[in-house]
Order: structure tokens, then sequence, then C-alpha cells
């Protein structure tokens, strides 16, 4: 039975030490941190990686390793424009908080007051006409996740797709953590019809321009094809790059390796924020339970990350490392996998964009590899290391492993 039953003391954050990368060594930098980068990508099968290390809120490591287009053999830079997916919630997030900051938005205030009309009144809401309970949601649960929505209204209770999908709230608001891009569009929706701001037009002017960031931009502009980056899929099969045409806050941005790094530093020295409103964004605002992140509504629960207090903050996920709290947000798409990861109280980070669905099996080794011990939660979010392929049986499943005990071999 892969549920394991351990001892309080094989719990504990030191035994997360065990799982570590074979033939890594804790911090690696320079020509070792690079032999190990290309060593774990040919393992794992990912034709481009970029990374960024960041130490005490700067940037120390930024490089980019293998191929953005294996076809046309092009050389992955830091400048080549990815795409984001969701590590875009995270930036999302800290330009709403601008707007906490500056006493525009609060966090616990209903989102019927901001709107100018009823919800389910508007086109995109009518399937939440006769569930009053819309008006209970408000900015801090889309932004924490637990607002009561599916990922996205064409998801069903099991995962499963359904295009003709209706939005529905299926638990009550605030009160159980369940990742949902609705939840954060609809947040963005609130920003644009009940602020009456522009979200591409924020981000744009708090995040892009504040940090320098050129390469980056919420939809698809012709600049980007010189400098573009192939996704692949598990079998190394060229998937392209979508052409995002419209601002989503859940995921449309694209970005380079230079631009999120710098970002990230930024968040990371809480560099725009009042130390309150950065504070709210990694802290624990609920306790996360389920097995596993995904499917989102599933109802299997688990005492395994318990812990090491496994929370949903505000656009990331937060819990204790064997360094202190941690927090980070990944993102994922088909020929995608990004994962940024931060070390609060050190200010240390690191950031893996990558080209490839095999991605994030290196993310675990990464992590160690460049900030030590981290006891990176990678069963509950999926990031199953590439060595270890009987357990994406595990993950189809949705049976747990408690996330800082040795792996079987």
């Amino acid at each position: 039975m892969l549920r394991h039953v351990l001892a309080a003391s094989l719990l504990a954050l030191s035994g997360c030490a065990s799982l570590s990368s074979p033939s890594s060594s804790p911090r690696l930098r320079g020509e070792a941190l690079d032999r190990e980068v290309e060593r774990l990508m040919i393992a794992g099968h990912v034709p481009g990686l970029a990374l960024a290390v960041i130490e005490n809120g700067r940037i120390v490591h930024l490089r980019a390793y293998g191929k953005r287009d294996l076809e046309r053999d092009l050389p992955l830079t830091v400048d080549t424009t990815m795409y984001a997916a969701s590590i875009t919630k995270a930036l999302f997030a800290y330009a709403v908080m601008t707007l906490v900051d500056e006493g525009r938005l609060d966090l616990d205030r209903s989102i019927a007051q901001y709107l100018p009309k009823p919800l389910p009144q508007y086109p995109k809401y009518a399937d939440l006409a006769g569930d009053e309970r819309w008006r209970a949601i408000t900015p801090r649960m889309l932004l924490g996740h637990t607002a009561g929505f599916a990922n996205f209204r064409f998801f069903t209770r099991d995962g499963s797709y359904d295009p003709n999908g209706k939005l529905k709230i299926e638990f009550e608001p605030g009160s159980r953590y369940a990742y949902s891009g609705e939840g954060i569009n609809l947040m963005q929706f609130v920003i644009d019809n009940g602020l009456q701001i522009d979200t591409g037009e924020l981000i744009q002017s708090r995040v892009f321009d504040r940090f320098g960031m050129r390469g980056s931009g919420l939809v698809w502009r012709e600049a980007f094809a010189a400098n573009l980056a192939i996704g692949y899929d598990e079998a190394g099969k060229p998937l392209g790059h979508k052409q995002r045409g419209s601002v989503r806050a859940a995921g449309s941005m694209d970005t380079t390796l230079e631009d999120y790094a710098g970002f990230l530093a930024a968040l990371a020295r809480c560099e725009g924020l009042s130390a309150k409103s950065c504070g709210e964004m990694k802290r624990a605002q609920i306790a996360i339970h389920s097995v596993q992140q995904f499917p989102t509504l599933s109802e299997d629960t688990t005492t395994d990350n318990d812990s090491i207090h496994l929370a949903g903050g505000l656009g990331v996920v937060a819990y204790d490392s064997p360094q202190g709290r941690a927090w980070f947000k990944g993102g994922h798409d088909d020929g995608t996998r990004n994962l940024a990861f931060c070390l609060d109280d050190k200010r240390d980070c690191v950031l893996i964009l990558s080209n490839s669905s095999n991605g994030d099996g290196l993310f675990k080794y990464l992590a160690d590899t460049t900030l030590g011990p981290t006891c990176l939660p990678w069963f509950w979010v999926g990031y199953v290391p590439y060595d270890h392929p009987q357990w994406r049986q595990a993950q189809a499943r949705r049976q747990s492993h408690p996330p800082c005990a040795p792996l079987p071999r």
C-alpha cells in the first residue's frame, strides 16, 4: 500500500534531505551548477530550460540551457520568449496588492460592493443566478483559491473535461482550498468592471514598467516571434507556441527568464508593496488538506502535509521548509512547466522555466541543488521526480505520500 504510516520522527522536516539528486551537492553554483542542470536535462528528456538563482533578493545566476527550437537547432537564451502559464497568477496578485495598499480594494469586502450590478446579471456569470452565495465571495477568497469554483467551469469534479460545463459554486466560499483559474479571472473581472481599472494597464504600469520587463506581455506581440520557445510534449513532439489574444490574469502572459527573475527578486524583497501587503501574499491563509492539487474538487483529504503546514497564500502556496517558511507558484500547460520558489526569511529563490512537459520532473532536484534542502511538496503539487516513474501511477490513483519521507526505489 502506497500510503505510508510513519512515526513522527520520519515526518520531521529533516527527513526530506533523503530525497536528493544522486550526484548533486547543496547550493551548487557556477560550472558545477551548469553541469548538474545539463545532466538532469539529459536524464529527464527536457530540451530547454532557463534557470535563475536569487540570493538575499538579488540575482546571482541567470542562464538558459538547451534549445528553444529543436527542429531549427536554435538555442534557448535568457531573453527567449517563454509561456509563463500560471506563474502569471503570482504577478497578478502582486498588482492587486498595490491596490490594497492604496485603499482602493479591501481583501475582505464582498465583491458585490464593487460591481455596479449583481454578478449573475453579467452574461459571463449568468450561471450563478439563483445562488446568492456569490455575495459572500471576497478578493481574499479569489486570490487564495477558496471561493468555491472549479479550476475552470469546463472541468468536472473528477477532473474530466465538459465543453458545456456550467459555472457553479461547488462549496461554501472560504471553507476550503481548491485551485481555481476561474476565481482569478473573476478577480480580474471585478477590477475591470467594479474598480474601472483595466487589468492589462494595471500590470503594465505596476509590474512590467516598474521592473523593466520589456520582454513580457499579457497578449501576443509579433516581436516575440524573433526569439520564441517552442513547447514539446513528453515524447518530444513539438507543440508550437500559442498566441494569446486577450488578457487573462489566470495565465496569458509571455515572459523571459531575465524579466520574471527580476520580478521574483523584487517580490522576495517586497519592493513596491507595504510590509503588510507583502506578508499577506506569503502567509498561510488556509490550511491545505487535499491529497493533491488536481483534480481541484476532489474531496480526498490527508494529514500528510500537516507537518509542514502546507497552506494557501494569496497567489502562492506556502509551507514550512527545513530552512524556514517557503512559498512557491507553479505554471503548466502542454509543453510548458515553470516554477517560482522562494525561502522567505533568506529571500533566496529559484526560477525554472522549461519548454517541455517533462520539466517538472526536475523541479525537486533543481530546488535542492540551488537552495539546499527545501522539502518541496512535490507529490501534492504533482511534480513527480523524473527517475521515479512508478509514482506517476500513484498519482493517477490519487494516493498520498508524506512529502519529507524517503522515496522507494
